[in-house]
């Protein structure tokens, strides 16, 4: 027998009634994971190995034995070993009668034998009560316990119905879709085949209006991706920007400058420019009524 050197934090202090002891046969990672939590729950561990001898870091305050001397003192086995080493248990057959085995094993493939686990344990011991549990649980989650990530996800209570972010989302999706559509039809009008087919009137405008329009769609678009980590601290990474802020700079530049120009103050000048307007020339009004030539 052998005392093992991993410390258990017990999950609750109350332990006036006396446990019972359980057995676990396997001293592998499930086997010692499965023992520690025995252990913090109150029961006494007793671990079958084959070498007891050369068992360790099992959980501390259990005790390692020999399969039959660790069966012998509990009515509960629980058998944390592959199918394939399964053979042992039928030297065991009359200290396991009667007794309680739990089978936690999984096979690696569907199908690999044509009977599951527990039926081929129950053939080999068939005086036990045999019964499956704990095959749907990994060795990883029983030494995580309450710190596993899932718990700590649900322990943060948040309304399901909260929408208050979801018209992001929505208007993301709307204005990628309606900037493709219209980036689409301008690349359409832009071959010498179709646009031979209309006027200039309704060239410019697809070239222009609609042309500016897809710019606004997009970068829209672009601008609700980042949301509010648009000029987060945390998101400039080695301080350089992000791609979807670098790919802002031109289309918002073009944009702020295609405002200015609208502007009606400049607008309207920009448009006598193009009728032919000069300033401060000779011939700019006409001597008679002092109105401008054209």
């Amino acid at each position: 027998m052998e005392k093992t050197s991993t410390d258990a934090l017990p999950l609750y202090t109350n332990f006036s009634e006396k446990q019972e002891t359980i057995c676990i046969f396997g001293t592998g990672d499930f086997g010692r994971s499965l023992g520690l939590k025995m252990l913090q729950c109150g029961y006494s561990v007793v671990f079958g190995s084959r070498n007891p001898r050369m068992s360790s870091l099992l959980p501390s305050g259990a005790e390692v034995f020999s399969y039959s001397e660790a069966a012998q003192k509990s009515d509960i086995i629980i058998l944390t070993i592959h199918r394939e080493h399964y053979d042992f248990l039928t030297e065991l057959t009359e200290i396991l009668s009667e007794k309680i085995l739990v089978d936690v094993s999984n096979n690696l493939k569907i199908n690999q034998y044509p009977e599951s686990n527990a039926e081929y344990l129950a053939q080999l011991v068939p005086r036990a009560h045999v019964v499956k549990a704990f095959n749907t649980i990994s060795a990883w989650s029983l030494q995580s316990g309450a710190q596993d990530a899932s718990r700590q996800a649900t322990s943060k209570k948040e309304n399901p119905f909260n929408t208050s972010y979801a018209w992001l989302s929505d208007s993301y999706v709307a204005l990628g879709i309606l900037g493709f559509f219209l980036f689409v039809l301008l690349g359409i009008t832009s071959l010498p085949s179709v646009s031979n087919m209309v006027n200039w009137r309704e060239f410019r405008f697809v070239q222009s209006k609609l042309g500016y329009l897809t710019l606004i769609l997009c970068t829209a678009h672009t601008l609700i991706y980042g949301g509010k980590r648009f000029l987060s601290p945390y998101i400039l990474r080695w301080y350089l920007p992000s791609s979807y802020v670098l790919a802002l700079i031109i289309p918002c530049t073009v944009l702020v400058i295609k405002f200015i120009l609208i502007l009606p103050c400049i607008d309207k000048t920009l448009t006598r420019i193009r009728q032919g307007w000069e300033r401060n020339t000779k011939f700019s009004k006409s001597p008679l009524n002092g109105k401008t030539d054209i």
